[in-house]
């Protein structure tokens, strides 16, 4: 695979922990990946206050409740800070990452930190009974191959990586869709300590849009956004401040789904 832009790294595709997320997003005031920049780290919801997911990281949510059934109530007290971060384990070496619902852009973490990760298949929110260790990986992914009748942005075997994800030390790689190459999210990926990469891309015309797959007025948001959608267009719209974000990301969906340029045994 050739390379996306200039002065990066060719994207070499493996299995790997894989945290997705939209670098254009807005939060508190900047984007997402500026904040990246800023903290070094990878932070979770109860800390953020922000999710490509649900929303419901506080005491007494759904995700404090999943966790706490998840984790013995290991994090029940604790402090924000201390609490997992949300990824997927690649199994498909798939070059947009291992859950593309939920962003664009993933950063993909270093081997040694399986070993301080856990996995669950289903996602979480459906309170999986296989959960564990790396150990479980071989089992959690035939489960996810035999699953045939998700949907390919549900399919994902969801990881959970316990520790600070300090980008410095623990990332190999920033993944970003090629239409943030020579941009301000490309400036600020930069500033990570860990090289930047760019995957084939996403990219849909609205026109095709199917209204049956995520609703009408999610087309018709879309469709509000211009004839071609593309990450950095949902970021930008996002931005505004004019649009729900929880309706943007299902506009994401779209693109996730029906958007790759370059189609792999994956999509």
């Amino acid at each position: 695979m050739s390379d996306r832009g200039s002065g990066t790294d060719p994207l070499l595709v493996e299995p790997a922990v894989t945290l997705q997320f939209h670098p254009d997003f807005p939060h508190q005031g900047r984007m997402v990946i500026e904040a990246l920049a800023a903290t070094g780290r990878y932070r979770s919801q109860f800390v953020t206050g922000i999710s490509n997911g649900g929303l419901t990281a506080h005491p007494g949510g759904d995700r404090w409740r999943w966790e706490s059934r998840l984790f013995a109530g290991r994090y029940d007290s604790g402090p924000a800070e201390e609490r997992p971060v949300y990824g997927a384990w690649n199994r498909r070496g798939d070059p947009y990452g291992g859950a593309a619902r939920f962003g664009s852009a993933y950063l993909q973490l270093r081997p040694a930190v399986v070993d301080r990760t856990t996995f669950c298949f289903p996602d979480s929110v459906f309170e999986p009974a296989d959960h564990g260790g790396p150990e479980l990986l071989p089992r959690l992914c035939v489960l996810a191959d035999r699953a045939t009748d998700l949907d390919h942005l549900d399919d994902a075997v969801e990881a959970q990586v316990h520790g600070p994800v300090v980008l410095a030390h623990d990332v190999e790689a920033i993944v970003l869709d090629p239409c943030f190459a020579g941009s301000p999210v490309a400036a600020s990926a930069a500033g990570l300590g860990c090289p930047v990469r760019y995957h084939p891309g996403f990219r849909v015309a609205t026109a095709d849009l199917d209204p049956s797959y995520r609703g009408a007025e999610y087309v018709e948001l879309a469709l509000s956004l211009g004839p071609v959608l593309t990450p950095d267009l949902v970021g930008r719209a996002a931005r505004t401040g004019r649009h729900d974000l929880q309706s943007l990301k299902r506009v994401w969906h779209y693109l996730a789904r029906f958007g790759r340029t370059e189609p792999t045994t994956a999509s």
